[in-house]
């Protein structure tokens, strides 16, 4: 399943930290972004989230170096054909050439279905898109959520808490499942059974 995953979402940290682990082999899905989407995740990140620039250039560092293959490009000639809103029309014709029949956004306003519909893609939410992968593959999820947490130095709950601000239902899922299974008593690398 290919994705295209909006400036929008990659500019919250903990968030597109896990999608794109969700991402990473075994993928649970393919994201896909253009370079206008990572200029607009930049300026987003260094002039309303006040980023310094060596943060964001070590970010895109990274996304280029891990996912080489994610990048749109040569979309443009769709752009005249877009119908949502102008401000998003690189982001729809980015999908439609890349193939993700999927957008993770949180400007669902931006990306009216009847714009859609004609190329076979759909706006979806990131904490119903992060809640799909969970109800899929649970115990994939739960394993890299676990990672997430002891990588950035934070128990399961506390990285749960910051998702809840941008994915509630989301983080609240997973929660609920952990307190059941007793994630907390799994070391860092196991899962436990969902």
């Amino acid at each position: 399943m290919r994705a295209l995953i909006d400036a929008c979402v990659l500019a919250n940290f903990s968030l597109c930290d896990t999608l794109l682990r969700c991402a990473e082999p075994p993928s649970l899905f393919e994201p896909r972004w253009s370079e206008q989407i990572l200029v607009e995740t930049v300026r987003t990140l260094e002039s309303k989230l006040h980023w310094p620039q060596s943060l964001t250039a070590s970010l895109q560092k990274e996304l280029r170096t891990h996912f080489r293959d994610e990048w749109i490009e040569a979309f443009e000639y769709l752009m005249p054909a877009m119908r949502n809103d102008p401000k998003d029309r690189h982001v729809l014709a980015a999908a439609v050439h890349g193939q993700a029949a999927t957008i993770v956004t949180f400007n669902l306003r931006d990306f009216c279905a009847e714009h859609l519909e004609p190329w076979g893609v759909v706006a979806v939410h990131p904490q119903d898109f992060l809640t799909g992968l969970f109800r899929t593959n649970p115990r994939a999820v739960m394993l890299r959520i676990s990672q997430q947490a002891s990588e950035r130095n934070r128990s399961l709950d506390q990285l749960l808490q910051i998702l809840h601000a941008s994915v509630p239902r989301f983080a609240e899922e997973v929660a609920r499942i952990a307190q059941g299974s007793g994630v907390s008593q799994f070391p860092v690398g196991e899962a436990p059974r969902a």
